[in-house]
C-alpha cells in the first residue's frame, strides 16, 4: 500500500545492507518520522536515523532539519562520512552476523516483558550497558526476560525489522547471574519466536566485543558484514555551510564490508 509523501522504498540490494532504512520503509513504517528522504524512530523509541544509500546535500539539510540544532544523529551500515561542520563524537567498528543453522529453543523460565516493565528494563540496561535502549524501544518488537526472586536479571528482544528479518538486541545479564547460560537461553528463545514467524534473525555487535562475537559464533550465527555505528550532532549554527560534495566524493569510507 502506498502512502502519501513517504519516501520510497530502501533502494539497497539486500535489506540488511541498510537495515534501518529497509524497517522503517517496511515492517516498522508506521514508527517511521520523516522530512524528504530521511527517515527516523521517534526519539523515545531508538536512536536509528536512516538516510538514502548515497546522501545528497540537501538530505544533510532535512536530518538536520528533523533532528534539531544539536542533537545527536545515530547511523549505522553507513558509508560516507557527514559534511565538515557536523562534530562526530562517536564512531566504531561493529559486526553484523546472521542465522546459520542456530538452534532454537523456547525457555521455560522466559517471560514476556512489556510496558510495565519498562522501569526495570532501563535498570538493567543501566547496569550493564548493552546498547542504546529506551522508554519505548519494547515497542518494536517480543522482549524476554528472566527473574530470580523477583527481579529481573537478563533480556533480550527485537529491534530492527527489515521485511523477512528481525534483528535481536538489548542482551544483557545483571552481574550476579553471569556465567549461568541465561544470555544464550535467551538469544534461543528470541531467535526461536523470529523463526516462528517465518523470518530469520540477525544482530550486531561491538568489532571489540570478542566475547559477544564468540558467543554468538558458537551458536550458529556467521558473519556476514562488519559495518560502522556512528553519532554526530547537528551543527548549531543556523545558516550551516554548504557541502558541495557529490554523491561520488566524500572523505572516506567508514564500512568494511566482510
Amino acid at each position: 500500500m502506498s502512502h502519501p509523501g513517504r519516501p520510497a522504498p530502501a533502494d539497497t540490494a539486500h535489506p540488511l545492507d541498510n537495515p534501518a532504512r529497509a524497517s522503517l520503509t517496511g515492517p516498522h513504517a508506521h514508527f517511521a518520522e520523516h522530512r524528504g528522504r530521511i527517515l527516523r524512530y521517534p526519539p523515545d523509541v531508538t536512536p536509528w536515523l536512516a538516510l538514502p544509500d548515497r546522501p545528497e546535500a540537501r538530505d544533510w539539510a532535512d536530518v538536520a532539519a528533523l533532528a534539531g540544532p544539536g542533537a545527536s544523529v545515530t547511523l549505522t551500515a553507513f558509508r560516507e562520512p557527514p559534511p565538515d561542520d557536523w562534530e562526530i563524537v562517536f564512531q566504531a567498528e561493529g559486526v553484523q552476523l546472521v542465522d546459520d543453522g542456530v538452534d532454537t529453543a523456547p525457555d521455560p523460565e522466559a517471560l514476556r516483558l512489556g510496558p510495565a516493565d519498562v522501569p526495570e528494563m532501563l535498570e538493567l540496561v543501566a547496569r550493564t550497558r548493552p546498547g542504546p535502549f529506551l522508554p519505548r524501544t519494547v515497542e518494536l518488537g517480543t522482549y524476554l526476560g528472566i527473574r530470580r526472586s523477583g527481579v529481573l536479571v537478563a533480556m533480550a528482544g527485537e529491534r530492527l525489522h527489515p521485511p523477512g528479518w528481525t534483528e535481536i538486541s538489548g542482551v544483557c545479564t545483571d552481574e550476579s547471574v553471569r556465567g549461568q547460560g541465561l544470555a544464550t537461553r535467551l538469544v534461543k528463545a528470541v531467535a526461536h519466536g523470529i523463526e516462528e514467524r517465518g523470518e530469520t534473525p540477525f544482530l550486531h555487535a561491538a568489532g571489540s566485543n570478542v566475547n559477544a562475537i564468540r558467543l554468538y559464533e558458537s551458536l550458529g550465527f556467521r558473519l556476514r558484514r562488519r559495518t560502522s555505528f556512528l553519532s554526530a550532532l547537528v551543527p548549531t549554527d543556523p545558516e550551516p555551510r554548504n557541502d558541495v560534495r557529490t554523491p561520488a566524493q566524500g572523505k572516506g569510507s567508514l564500512e568494511q564490508v566482510g
